[in-house]
């Protein structure tokens, strides 16, 4: 029975992520994602823009506090002023 509960809660992690694996970022280069201080974050967000799991993603950053790169198709700046919004 102990064995029976990790692989359910490793199905659901994995199910939880699936949503990765068709991402349109996962095809392109990540640097695009993470720019420097300063940098372009126009070409990452046209890809999101397209994205068939964008409000997913930006839901994942939210969530896990993700502090760097372009995520949903938000910076970081954009979704810090959306938590402050929603709070």
């Amino acid at each position: 029975m102990h064995e029976l509960q990790l692989v359910s809660v490793s199905t659901a992690d994995e199910a939880e992520l699936s949503w990765q694996e068709r991402s349109l970022c996962a095809q392109t280069d990540p640097e695009a994602f993470f720019p420097e201080k300063g940098g372009s974050t126009r070409e990452a967000k046209k890809v999101c823009v397209g994205c068939e799991v964008r409000s997913e993603c930006l839901e994942y950053a939210l969530a896990n506090d993700e502090r760097f790169g372009i995520w949903g198709g938000l910076s970081e700046r954009e979704r810090r002023k959306l938590k402050k919004r929603a709070v």
